[in-house]
């Protein structure tokens, strides 16, 4: 009989899986990225998406490791033992990005202090760049920039202390604690935002339908990719976390909650960003769309400005909206460490303890290359190649692999409507045998074709090749390499079912 970490609660569970969903993406990608598709009418193929990827992928990736019971290599290695490597591929994609994202979360810390005093001062793009980052050229490493060092040791430190402790006792704990008050917290931001001159100039901008972009494929395209990105899909997230789940769990209606969930939030966030925007472009004098951004651009360079330009209680502003990231960061972070974590402690047969020191300390360790003097750029060109062609890609071979050679998708579909309340019927798999792969596929091929056709944000080839292609592909090639090793104990043997768990869903 096998022995298995568990939730404690449904709630817990969920509120892990919103955790991870739930990240920085959800507040400085989403709002710019309706904005540039349509606005209001870009909801109709975000929807859609949701409806016919998202949520049918989240079912998907819920049951495999419900079923299979352990991480994404043991979970896809049991379905078929051709498989594991696609689990390593996203253990290792998972890896990658956990190394600069700490990062990140290290910028926020520091700039929610920031926001009490307005350290950026006038120029705050000026200030990200130059005093803050202290930028070097694209390649160039230059030297430590030491004022990140501790924020970034205090990210690992919760982060792996979280693991270390357990997921009933750490990870459920935390995010019980990190989902309601960030919820809490972007709530307010989003008040306040609202009653701010300008808010409604911003909002109408940001729900303005534009309906000739629904007869552009690149918005459709842009929705998926929303979708896809945002709901921690082909991270080996999901399946590690839902393996976790007693036996007894209502598998489609936590992937239901968990989508619609985060995508609300996604909502919240898209309106307190663009009632800010609007603020700003009335203060500034320009129009709204002379102020959109998104990405790091948005939340260190464009919003410290819209903080600046506030009359009352400025400081605590900003530092509820840095607070806010960092707390969206920190749970996607102690997910996408858990994927490594739980694959190396299987694989190796370590302790818990054991594998958190050394997965999540080679973690921390690369990281600091990113908060180096030319960490933006080593940050920025790996982010890029990671997601456009690294999770993109495996999320491809692992729908492909399961719906058209493994053809377990009546499988799936048996095992989570034998739990749940809502059930699956042949829309679930025509959804993931033809319309998310289609997708995915144009999706990659219109991401190679702009790539082909110029330089990625104009940096050099030789760089863009060594830290966007040799990363993105190489994380392929360790997956590979991880298979090489035999599992301890035969554990790819599915464990005799255990008769005592209690029943949560």
């Amino acid at each position: 009989m096998e022995k298995r970490s568990q939730w404690g609660t449904r709630v817990g569970f969920l509120l892990a899986a919103m955790g991870s969903a739930i990240g920085l993406g959800n507040i400085w990608r989403f709002p710019a990225t309706a904005y540039e598709n349509g606005g209001g009418a870009f909801f109709l193929p975000y929807l859609f998406a949701l409806l016919t990827a998202g949520i049918p992928l989240l079912i998907m990736e819920y049951t495999i490791g419900h079923k299979y019971r352990g991480s994404a290599p043991k979970s896809l290695g049991r379905m078929r033992k051709g498989f594991e490597w696609i689990g390593w591929w996203q253990v290792a994609i998972s890896f990658i990005i956990s190394t600069y994202y700490a990062v990140i979360i290290a910028w926020a810390i520091l700039y929610a202090g920031y926001a009490l005093n307005g350290a950026w001062g006038d120029d705050t793009t000026s200030f990200f760049v130059g005093d803050f980052l202290n930028v070097t050229e694209p390649g160039v490493v230059g030297g430590m920039n030491m004022k990140i060092l501790i924020p970034l040791a205090i990210v690992w430190l919760i982060t792996l202390t979280v693991l270390g402790i357990g997921v009933k006792k750490g990870i459920e704990v935390a995010n019980k604690i990190f989902i309601p008050t960030l919820v809490v917290l972007f709530l307010i931001i989003v008040v306040r935002a609202l009653t701010l001159d300008g808010a409604v100039d911003g909002l109408q901008a940001f729900f303005q339908p534009n309906w000739d972009a629904i007869g552009d494929p690149g918005v459709w395209v842009a929705a998926y990719g929303q979708i896809f990105f945002s709901l921690s899909i082909a991270f080996a997230i999901m399946i590690t976390y839902s393996s976790y789940l007693p036996k007894k769990s209502d598998i489609t209606n936590n992937a239901f909650i968990t989508g619609f969930a985060n995508s609300s939030f996604e909502l919240l966030a898209g309106i307190g960003v663009f009632a800010a925007l609007g603020f700003m472009a009335l203060q500034t004098n320009q129009g709204v769309t002379d102020v959109v951004d998104g990405g790091i651009g948005l939340a260190f360079m464009v919003f410290p400005q819209i903080i600046n330009e506030m009359p009352v209680l400025s400081g605590v502003f900003g530092f509820l909206f840095f607070a806010s990231l960092v707390l969206a960061g920190l749970s996607s972070l102690i997910s996408i460490t858990e994927t490594y974590v739980a694959g190396v402690a299987e694989k190796f047969n370590l302790s818990r303890v054991t594998a958190v020191a050394i997965g999540g300390g080679l973690s921390a360790i690369i990281s600091l290359l990113y908060a180096s003097n030319g960490g933006l750029f080593f940050l920025d060109t790996v982010d890029h190649f990671i997601n456009s062609y690294g999770v993109a890609l495996a999320g491809l071979f692992e729908v492909v692999a399961v719906a058209w050679f493994a053809k377990e998708l009546k499988n799936l579909q048996a095992h989570a409507n034998s739990l749940s309340d809502i059930m699956l019927g042949a829309w679930w798999r025509v959804c993931l045998a033809w319309i998310t792969p289609v997708v995915l596929g144009y999706m990659l091929l219109q991401n190679l074709r702009v790539e082909l056709m110029e330089n990625y944000e104009g940096y050099p080839i030789e760089f863009l090749f060594y830290f966007g292609w040799v990363v993105a592909i190489g994380a392929m090639f360790v997956g590979a390499l991880m298979t090489v090793r035999k599992w301890p104990n035969n554990e790819l043997e599915m464990p005799i079912d255990s008769k005592d768990e209690k029943e949560v869903g």
